[in-house]
C-alpha cells in the first residue's frame, strides 16, 4: 500500500459520508432488531449505487427493514407487491393517450422512486422481472422507444422467501447478477426478539421514525465513495478471488467480472464508512461472501452433498494470498 495513501489526513467528504451512514444505520436499528453489520450492508448498497436482495423466511422483518431504511432518508419510496399477474408496465409506467392534448403522455410507474421495494420478487413472471433489468443497470427506463432517466439516488431492494416455491419463478442468473448483495436477516437473539415483540405489540415503531438524512446527503456520500482510492494490487487481489471461484470443481459457474466490479464498489463504501479514503484487503474480505455468493452456481453433486454457496466463497477468499 502506498505510504502517501496511509496518511492521517482524511478528506472531509469521507468523514461526512461516514457520519451520514452511521446516522442511517442507528436509525434503522431503532425499528429492526438486527445486527449492526446487516443494517450497515444495506447502507453500503445505497452508497455504492447498488441493489440488495433480502432472502429469508417469512416474518423476520425483510419488508420492515426496507421501509425503515426509506424512512431514515428524506426521499421517495415505492413498494411493488409482486404477483403472477403483475405486468412490466405496472413497474415501469405506461404511455396514456390524453384526449385534451390529442397526444400520448407518459405516466411513470413506481420504479421512478428513490428506493423501490419489490416484495416477493420471485412471484412475478420472468417477463415482469426483466422489466427491472434496465433500471437496475442503467438507472433509466425505456418505454415505446423513449428513454426516461430515474431519480437519484436509486436503489432496488427485493425480498424473496427461500422455502416456498409453489407459484414462484426463480430469478435467472442474469437477474441475480444485477443485485450487488444478497443478505439474510435470520432470527434475532432471545433478548432482542422479546423486546421487539413488546414494542410491536404496543405500537408500530416505524410510525415514529423520522428522517436523519436527505437525498442530497446520500448523493454527497456516493460521490465521496467514488473518490476512495484502490491500490492496483487490490485489483489483482479481487481478480484472483474471482479466478478461485471459476476453478472450483464444486461450481458450474464462477463469479463474473461484474461481480468483481461490485466487490470493489462495496469495499470502497466499506472503507468510507470507517473514515478511510483508501481500501485495505480487510474491506474486501469482510464483504466478499455477501457480494459473490449469489453469483455462483453450485454443481448438482455439490448441492446434493450439502455444500453452501457461501462456503465456497469463504474458502476462495481464504485460498487467495493477501497482497502486502
Amino acid at each position: 500500500m502506498s505510504a502517501e495513501r496511509v496518511s492521517d489526513a482524511r478528506p472531509q467528504a469521507i468523514l461526512d459520508a461516514g457520519d451520514t451512514a452511521r446516522r442511517v444505520i442507528d436509525n434503522v436499528r431503532q425499528v429492526i432488531q438486527t445486527s449492526e453489520a446487516l443494517a450497515e450492508r444495506c447502507v453500503l448498497g445505497l452508497l455504492c449505487e447498488g441493489h440488495i436482495i433480502l432472502e429469508d423466511v417469512p416474518g423476520v422483518g425483510k419488508t420492515m427493514l426496507a421501509k425503515s431504511l426509506a424512512r431514515s432518508i428524506d426521499c421517495e419510496f415505492a413498494r411493488i407487491q409482486a404477483t403472477p399477474d403483475l405486468l412490466p408496465s405496472d413497474i415501469t409506467g405506461v404511455n396514456v393517450f390524453n384526449l385534451q392534448s390529442n397526444e400520448f403522455s407518459f405516466k411513470p410507474g413506481p420504479v421512478f422512486a428513490n428506493l423501490v421495494l419489490v416484495d416477493e420478487i420471485n412471484r412475478a413472471s420472468p417477463k415482469t422481472q426483466s422489466a427491472l433489468l434496465e433500471s437496475m443497470q442503467e438507472v433509466q427506463v425505456t418505454v415505446d422507444g423513449h428513454t426516461h432517466p430515474l431519480a437519484r439516488p436509486f436503489m432496488v431492494m427485493a425480498t424473496q422467501n427461500p422455502i416456498e416455491y409453489e407459484g414462484t419463478f426463480p430469478l435467472p442468473e442474469a437477474q441475480l447478477d444485477r443485485f450487488t448483495m444478497r443478505l439474510n436477516l435470520g432470527y434475532p437473539a432471545l433478548a432482542e426478539e422479546a423486546r421487539m415483540i413488546a414494542e410491536h405489540a404496543a405500537s408500530e415503531p416505524i410510525d415514529r421514525l423520522e428522517p436523519v438524512s436527505t437525498a442530497a446527503d446520500i448523493e454527497s456520500a456516493i460521490d465521496a465513495v467514488k473518490s476512495v482510492y484502490v491500490e492496483d494490487s487490490l485489483h489483482k487481489y479481487v481478480v484472483a478471488i474471482l479466478h478461485q471461484t471459476r476453478g472450483d470443481s464444486r461450481l458450474t459457474l464462477g463469479a463474473s467480472p461484474r461481480a468483481g466490479i461490485s466487490l470493489l464498489r462495496v469495499a470502497k463504501a466499506h472503507a468510507a464508512v470507517r473514515g478511510r479514503d483508501y481500501v485495505i484487503p480487510a474491506d474486501i474480505k469482510e464483504i466478499a461472501t455477501d457480494v459473490l455468493s449469489h453469483r455462483v452456481i453450485l454443481a448438482p453433486e455439490a448441492r446434493t452433498a450439502g455444500v453452501e454457496d457461501r462456503d465456497t466463497i469463504r474458502e476462495a477468499v481464504d485460498r487467495t494470498p493477501v497482497p502486502v
